[in-house]
């Protein structure tokens, strides 16, 4: 595998609509930066969020079933993230993913530096959709994310071959989201 170059993310991203909308420069004046960078693609955060809203410390998260009203849906400017809580959001960007490419998302440096951590996905060959991000605040204090800003990064793997079976192939639970998407089995 090999990591590919903001020319091959430019070009894949205008002549095939691999992220859309694409920001073809890093946009950095007054906002936490994003865009094509060197060796990737700083995705934004939309402004729909999902807060846990944990009222009671006994519950219990169970990811084969899990209660959609744990959460509570935020449309706003920016979204405020609870000391020790978390947050689910969607990549404002569209992905179509490449047969022969494999992604890497992580959380940006700016966030990290006050205690944010967005987990860390891969993006299977041919997956498509929004990407839902858990943002977790690890930090005693509230912790602001703004949104329609960058949030994290997404590296891209090139393989050597294609692979055999595609996230589309095995019909993929998280195919095509286009919604804040809860854990599924």
């Amino acid at each position: 595998m090999s990591i590919m170059s903001d020319g091959w993310i430019k070009k894949m991203s205008l002549d095939f609509d691999m992220i859309n909308p694409f920001c073809e420069d890093q946009v950095r004046k007054n906002v936490i930066s994003y865009g094509v960078s060197s060796y990737g693609y700083d995705i934004r955060i939309s402004n729909e969020f999902r807060l846990l809203n944990l009222s009671d410390n006994n519950t219990i998260i169970d990811p084969k079933n899990i209660k959609d009203d744990l959460f509570a849906d935020i449309i706003d400017d920016f979204c405020i993230i609870p000391p020790h809580s978390f947050v689910l959001g969607k990549s404002l960007e569209y992905f179509k993913i490449p047969r022969n490419v494999l992604t890497i998302c992580f959380g940006k440096s700016t966030y990290a530096r006050c205690g944010i951590i967005v987990n860390i996905t891969p993006f299977e060959p041919q997956w498509n959709g929004h990407a839902t991000l858990g943002i977790s605040n690890t930090t005693p204090y509230s912790v602001k994310i703004y949104a329609n800003e960058g949030i994290a990064q997404v590296l891209f793997l090139e393989g050597n071959e294609v692979c055999n079976k595609s996230y589309a192939d095995k019909k993929g639970k998280y195919q095509s989201s286009s919604t804040i998407t809860l854990a599924k089995v």
